[in-house]
């Protein structure tokens, strides 16, 4: 494995870079870092792929810019897009989960000609609509606890997650992870809620990921903290002006959605399975893999599945 920096103007960008040939881009989500894709890189990198790992900027060794305005998807895309030109002239496959999903799909919208494909993870491709997402769960979750809302006052999740790191990340981790009771992660609380009440601190914490792999990320939250990660909830409106020209627009290159039966954000908009019809703004959509009674965290909680899928997805294109 080595590591590269990647510039993108005053941005440096933390990448991890492991084999030869086409190239795949991996981007991951919150709360996570490049070493969320272990086991694609190790699997794609050993079958003929050169596999492109970044710290997504506020994390990891990555840049981390204070103002909200840094975190809009435009300027996550444009990190992207400085990556793949740092690995040569040929576009990426792009590998994204969580956040990772929806920068690899605009990615691929501001893009076109740097991405090859999409395998979108957990999130699936959403047009611009008529209000920001941000908007909608506001009505949706009016008056009880819903946890993007909760992000959006500056500080104040910051000083909740940071005060124990390690406590923390383990009860985020498993209230999203396929062990959790159904959309934990979503349960009812009250508006004044803080958003670890309730959430349980397993011990021992699922097999898939192991004391020496929840170390590496407890080494960089508490170095780094949380205020540049949250930063991308609260620039969900910045995007929302920023990107009109992209409303109605499909993703036109090849494209496949996967996630865990289990996860959450499948029910985020309540009485509406998000799953049902991942494809459905994909112009050349390749299929879905939904797998069983896992949670978010798909590709560290099955990553036989997860790499099965993927690779029948790239060895078609």
């Amino acid at each position: 494995m080595d590591f590269l920096t990647v510039y993108n103007g005053p941005v440096e960008l933390n990448v991890a870079v492991s084999g030869s040939g086409p190239l795949i881009v991996c981007i991951h989500g919150f709360p996570e870092l490049w070493y969320s894709w272990r086991h694609q890189i190790a699997h794609f990198a050993s079958r003929g792929f050169r596999v492109a790992a970044l710290d997504v900027r506020g994390y990891g060794r990555s840049s981390k810019p204070r103002e909200i305005e840094a975190y809009t998807l435009r300027n996550m895309a444009s990190d992207v897009a400085a990556v793949i030109d740092r690995m040569g002239d040929e576009p990426a496959i792009l590998f994204g989960h969580d956040w990772g999903a929806p920068i690899a799909w605009n990615t691929a919208l501001l893009h076109p000609d740097k991405v090859r494909a999409v395998a979108g993870f957990s999130v699936p491709y959403i047009p611009r609509g008529r209000a920001p997402f941000i908007d909608l769960v506001r009505s949706a979750y009016k008056g009880r606890f819903f946890y993007q809302l909760y992000f959006q006052q500056e500080g104040v999740v910051e000083a909740e997650l940071e005060s124990d790191v390690a406590s923390a990340l383990r009860r985020i981790y498993f209230a999203l992870s396929g062990a959790a009771p159904l959309n934990k992660w979503i349960e009812r609380k009250p508006l004044e809620a803080k958003l670890l009440d309730g959430l349980v601190d397993p011990q021992p914490f699922p097999g898939w990921m192991d004391e020496s792999d929840l170390d590496i990320y407890l080494d960089a939250f508490r170095a780094g903290g949380f205020r540049g990660p949250i930063n991308r909830y609260r620039a969900e409106e910045i995007d929302f002006n920023e990107l009109a020209e992209l409303s109605g627009r499909s993703i036109v290159q090849p494209s496949t959605f996967i996630a865990g039966e289990r996860d959450p954000v499948r029910a985020f908009v309540p009485d509406l399975d998000l799953y049902a019809s991942p494809g459905i703004a994909c112009a050349d959509f390749r299929g879905s893999t939904i797998i069983p009674g896992i949670g978010h965290w798909v590709q560290q909680e099955a990553p036989p599945e997860t790499n099965e899928a993927l690779e029948a997805f790239v060895r078609k294109l």
